[in-house]
């Protein structure tokens, strides 16, 4: 399974909401940058993405976005895919 890394902050619904379909989907682990405890990687999430706004989520190398973007890949089908490294 393609390594997933998620930056959050602690009292973000969209961030719990993202990681609860992840681990519905079979992922193990998520590498989660909090963004609230080290304001710095908010800067690197930002320069990473060009968005400020939390979740943002990367699988693999792909950055797929935010808690919307998640949901929506999975609801094309598309989720799985990226996920088995496909």
């Amino acid at each position: 399974m393609s390594p997933v890394k998620m930056y959050t902050t602690q009292v973000c619904p969209f961030c719990l909401r993202a990681k609860a379909l992840l681990k519905q989907r079979g992922v193990e682990a998520i590498e989660e940058i909090r963004v609230d405890l080290d304001p710095a990687q908010r800067q690197t999430m930002v320069e990473a993405t060009g968005r400020r706004t939390v979740p943002q989520i990367f699988i693999g190398a792909t950055h797929v976005g935010g808690c919307d973007d998640l949901i929506a890949l999975d609801q094309r089908g598309a989720l799985m895919p990226l996920l088995n490294g496909a």
